[in-house]
């Protein structure tokens, strides 16, 4: 997994791979409000010259926003926040052992002074790190806010248009 636009704004990493059936959704969501981004594997645990260098050069890169998932010890977004002043939003990627609880554990008890957001594990939360990526950069971006704010009222009127549930 690379770059998917040329000027990211997002980044969008992992531990390893099999963390994309759940990031995918943060993805889909940057790319429902039109927000460029890149994504790419990096391991806390196996690469971590790699997961350095990638935060450290973030800013400099463009980056303004980096969604880090991570299951079991799910260090990735910790060390991330640990090397740079961009916003983390940390996404618990469930574990088979204990259904992500570890994962978000680990991720939510960031020492005082390295602030990581964390969010709900799995689907949920990666798709939450995808808007709540698009919120923050709405704060500068005129047209990612009304991005924002156009998914938000479509939202409201899905369910408005079914008030019944038994007609869904």
């Amino acid at each position: 997994m690379q770059a998917a636009n040329p000027s990211p704004r997002v980044g969008v990493i992992m531990g390893s791979t099999s963390d994309w059936p759940i990031m995918q959704h943060a993805v889909e969501m940057l790319e429902c409000l039109g927000v460029d981004y890149e994504t790419r594997v990096v391991s806390a645990h196996r690469t971590p010259d790699l997961l350095f260098e990638y935060a450290k050069s973030a800013a400099e890169r463009g980056l303004q926003v980096i969604i880090a998932g991570a299951g079991g010890a799910a260090h990735l977004p910790g060390m991330v926040a640990s090397q740079t002043a961009l916003p983390v939003l940390g996404v618990p990627v469930e574990s088979k052992a204990l259904k992500g609880l570890d994962s978000l554990l680990s991720i939510v008890q960031m020492p005082g002074g390295v602030a990581v957001g964390t969010l709900a594990i799995g689907k949920a939360g990666a798709t939450n790190a995808g808007l709540l990526a698009a919120q923050i950069l709405g704060n500068q971006d005129a047209t990612i806010r009304q991005a924002v704010e156009a998914f938000r009222r479509e939202q409201t009127d899905k369910v408005l248009a079914s008030p019944d549930p038994r007609s869904a």
